[in-house]
């Protein structure tokens, strides 16, 4: 038995990745649709060796879809997820948009599985935000076991999280550099290429980035809200993979070889940490790869308790489209089929 899904945002980067893995991952689809705003009905997306023609979001009836994957804004979301629930369909939302709302589980499978039963109250799930994802599934076997108190988290973020347009503007950019004529920009706040830029979402009353404040609220929501987080969000001039420099205080006794032995075993991480011989993973390597990379785990010399790594993932896969094709196995296999 399988069940039709939708993926909405479909010729975005995000859409077609979930489309991508959908099918790497042999979900059981009895149908498959492709849904875009009006301007890009029409268009073709591949799905695995099947060529799917986009169809109208705006005319689309989800009656009869189990399962929509939304990655198409938050302003989308917040006008057709609502309408694709009423009609029977369990939303699995990209954006930010009910990230926060407390009927909404917000959901990294390998961290809070027990969490998705509450996709019941408005047969909506939220996918986290990318830099998020990655980290938290590298802090909950840490936490479970010493109980952190306090995480500090720089990010290096690249251009593939704010869009096609995005990683555009850093290869026009970094092209016009080598012929003296380089583009002015449009979707960062300042030049990309062979820079880097603390800047990413809107700037708070506080201070701090949007992207900063979705990291603090939403690892609380995942993970504990007793934790204390802070973090420095920068976009650096990569297309593909978010990595994290990571400094986490725990309540209780936790050694760097404890924590590495501990990364080991966690559920979607891989440990690759032997500096002397390079054992260490950047974004280039990461891309394409579904699990979360740590390196660099050692203890922090200046503190008690506390540990020191480096975080690297592919922010269109477990931080976006992966995470949310995981939500809809575990979705598909704790609960629609117990209803079935």
């Amino acid at each position: 038995m399988g069940y039709n899904v939708a993926v909405v945002g479909a010729t975005g980067n995000v859409g077609r990745e979930m489309l991508k893995i959908l099918d790497e991952r042999q979900f059981p689809v009895a149908e498959v649709t492709a849904l875009a705003s009006k301007r890009s009905a029409g268009k073709q997306v591949s799905f695995g060796d099947k060529t799917l023609t986009v169809k109208s979001l705006e005319d689309f009836d989800f009656t009869g879809t189990d399962i929509a994957l939304f990655s198409a804004g938050g302003s989308v979301a917040a006008k057709f997820a609502p309408k694709a629930a009423s009609q029977g369909c369990i939303v699995i939302d990209n954006s930010s948009h009910f990230r926060m709302d407390p009927d909404v589980p917000l959901i990294v499978p390998e961290v809070n599985a027990a969490a998705a039963s509450g996709y019941a109250k408005k047969n909506i799930i939220a996918n986290p935000n990318c830099s998020t994802a990655q980290l938290v599934v590298a802090l909950k076997p840490l936490h479970d076991a010493a109980k952190i108190k306090r995480v500090v988290v720089s990010t290096y973020q690249s251009t593939s999280g704010g869009g096609l347009e995005a990683m555009d503007e850093l290869f026009n950019q970094t092209k016009g550099i080598y012929v003296n004529d380089m583009p002015s920009p449009e979707k960062f706040t300042k030049q990309i290429a062979f820079n880097v830029i603390p800047h990413i979402d809107v700037f708070m009353d506080d201070g701090y980035s949007k992207e900063e404040w979705k990291m603090t609220a939403e690892t609380k929501k995942i993970v504990d809200p007793a934790i204390k987080l802070t973090a420095t969000c920068v976009r650096v001039p990569t297309f593909i993979g978010h990595a994290e420099s990571v400094n986490v205080e725990f309540e209780n006794e936790l050694s760097a070889e404890e924590a590495r032995n501990m990364l080991r075993e966690a559920p979607g991480v891989l440990v690759v940490d032997d500096p002397e011989e390079n054992g260490y993973v950047t974004p280039v390597e990461c891309a394409g790869e579904d699990a979360t990379y740590i390196s660099r785990i050692r203890d922090d010399i200046t503190a008690e308790n506390a540990i020191n790594f480096w975080c690297v993932s592919d922010n269109l896969r477990k931080g976006a489209a992966l995470n949310a094709i995981q939500i809809a196995e575990l979705i598909g296999r704790e609960f629609l089929k117990k209803a079935a």
